[in-house]
């Protein structure tokens, strides 16, 4: 398992643009490809028509107005009002569709990483804290969709812009394009060279907000314990300092965002007063081409030249975060699902409950074991006990039980099967987990307790809670079974999450079940309850308890201290009493 990264430690920042992350996406991309062709000509005849005006003007300096030809003149007028509109129409229409087109897209690749969330193993998570997803699957993800909303088609019509104007400059007046160009040039290189430090600190800012949203998250999940140990002026203190961190990036970006008018400006102003210092050279030299309708279509196409140019520049700082953002999201996307269906995989069907954990090793750090050679043989419906220090391994042992993490040397087998070699639906149907922290989802009781089996009807549901006492505290409800639960569970007690967490075992009814401390958390009262029934839970079943609770333990089949990297005493509660080893010592 990899060192685990905290909202302290800024991720892996890359800054240079990655061709093959941003090639990835074109398989996004390419099932919309009649959409950004249509949108292609749609933007070309638009940026033909925004520059046809111009000349146009040229026409009425240079000719309507010295012959006073004002029919003409009505005429050129309603051509570049019906331009402006056909402009305006097409530029609607493209901006439509490309919205549209960009929101699937990234509705598209949110899905994919969504869905790749659940099947990845757990130590994905064990690695990452949540925040750090999350602002994978939302922040990073809008970033690439108002990329390909606003600049995809934007870039190409943009290098479509400059080469059709260079052209037309070109067939009015190379002298006159050549100062544009020596004006533009110097320009491009200083706002480039801008762009290209923004850039570079965009990468950080990403990195500090990703920092401030996994501390954020882990406060909100942690708000009961931050107010239990007096932490809230602390966590403050600890929020200002990384809010603080990605301010002061946001700010060195606006800061140096905002170089870029003043030195657009002045290359602007400069060029035009040697555009119109070059023309006055010109014209006293008795150059007939040069007159007013020459030099205002020259200045406007300079504006249509030096814009579009500026713009590729900021759409290619965007495209490097794009770059980045994307690396983030494929290493999700392409994250190896370790725990996955083997091919040629069977169902696990009508299982007896046979155990047997066969030489197994396994270690979630490399190089740092828990088991070694650990054998255990459980016979079916065994009741098995697993007891012993912290972090001695006793809920690893259910882990490889459940492929929650496969085992690194030997084997886990249920009925002589390989849990590797049978389906995970299969596996996971046949043996159920109860933990010590039982999660409610936002929804109805009934819709907690079927959350297992979509398919099981009321009555099955009201039965299930009924079994272990749950209808007792579903009862004093508002709206009984159909009362709306918050997220969390927040409102029921310990012991109410608990027993609606057990009425959803017992409906999914599994071969095999294992309680993770899964009393823990139950007040007495509510423990007597489920004491109650525990016996007709785990009749005829395999059972693995994990806990600390003598009471829980005691009529165990078998009690296994857990220690070394192995089994350190098994017998019944008798019998290691009398041992007087380990176990003796838990309970004196």
């Amino acid at each position: 398992m990899a060192k685990r990264n905290t909202y302290f430690q800024d991720e892996v920042i890359e800054r240079k643009i990655d061709i093959k992350q941003l090639g990835r996406t074109l398989r996004y991309v390419l099932p919309h490809k009649k959409v950004f062709m249509l949108v292609g000509a749609l933007m070309f005849v638009s940026s033909f028509a925004a520059l046809i005006p111009s000349l146009i003007l040229k026409q009425i300096t240079d000719v309507v107005i010295p012959t006073k030809e004002y029919a003409q003149l009505a005429y050129m007028v309603l051509s570049m009002v019906l331009l402006a509109v056909l402009e305006i129409s097409i530029t609607f229409a493209y901006s439509r569709l490309m919205g549209k087109t960009g929101h699937s897209i990234i509705a598209k690749i949110r899905q994919d990483i969504f869905y790749k969330l659940q099947e990845l193993p757990f130590d994905y998570f064990d690695n990452r804290p949540n925040g750090k997803i999350v602002v994978r699957v939302t922040e990073y993800v809008n970033g690439l969709g108002n990329f390909f909303t606003n600049f995809v088609m934007m870039f190409v019509i943009y290098i479509i812009k400059i080469v059709v104007v260079t052209v037309l400059m070109l067939m009015l007046s190379p002298r006159l394009t050549a100062i544009v160009f020596a004006t533009v040039v110097p320009m491009m290189i200083c706002v480039f060279t801008l762009r290209y430090s923004i850039r570079k600190l965009f990468g950080e800012h990403r990195a500090k907000v990703s920092n401030r949203t996994a501390f954020l998250v882990e406060s909100i999940m942690g708000e009961k314990i931050v107010k239990n140990y007096n932490r809230a002026e602390m966590n403050e203190e600890i929020y200002k300092e990384v809010h603080d961190a990605s301010l002061k990036q946001w700010t060195k970006i606006y800061l140096r965002n905002e170089l870029n008018t003043p030195i657009v400006e002045f290359f602007w102003n400069i060029g035009t007063l040697c555009l119109y210092g070059v023309a006055l050279g010109m014209l006293l030299n008795g150059d007939s081409m040069i007159n007013v309708g020459l030099m205002t279509t020259f200045t406007a196409y300079m504006s249509q030249f030096s814009g579009p140019l500026t713009m590729i520049a900021f759409i290619i700082q965007n495209l490097a975060q794009v770059s980045s953002n994307l690396e983030q999201v494929f290493d999700t996307i392409d994250y190896p699902v370790s725990i996955k269906d083997m091919e040629g995989s069977q169902e696990l069907k009508d299982v007896v409950g046979k155990i047997d954990f066969n030489n197994v090793t396994f270690g979630y750090d490399e190089g740092v074991n828990i088991l070694e050679h650990f054998d255990l043989h459980v016979k079916k419906g065994e009741t098995i006990a697993l007891v012993g220090p912290t972090g001695a391994g006793k809920t690893t042992v259910i882990n490889m039980l459940t492929r929650f993490y496969d085992v690194q040397e030997g084997s886990v087998t249920i009925d002589g099967k390989d849990v590797r070699d049978v389906t995970l639906a299969s596996l996971r149907k046949e043996v159920g987990v109860l933990m010590q922290d039982p999660f409610i989802f936002k929804g109805t009781v009934m819709e907690n307790i079927r959350y297992g089996r979509p398919d099981a009807t009321d009555e099955e549901c009201i039965a299930a809670a009924k079994a272990i006492y749950a209808d007792k505290c579903v009862d004093k409800l508002k709206d009984g079974y159909q009362h709306m639960l918050d997220e969390r569970g927040e409102g029921l007690s310990a012991g109410e999450k608990q027993l609606i967490s057990f009425a959803r075992i017992i409906l999914k009814n599994p071969a095999v079940i294992i309680l993770d401390e899964a009393t823990s958390s139950i007040d007495t009262e509510t423990e007597n309850l489920i004491k109650q029934a525990l016996d007709v839970i785990i009749k005829d079943k395999t059972a693995f308890i994990v806990a600390h609770r003598l009471s829980t333990i005691r009529n165990a089949d078998r009690i296994l201290y857990i220690a070394n990297k192995g089994i350190a005493e098994q017998g019944t509660h008798e019998e290691l009493m009398a041992m007087k080893g380990l176990y003796y010592a838990l309970n004196v």
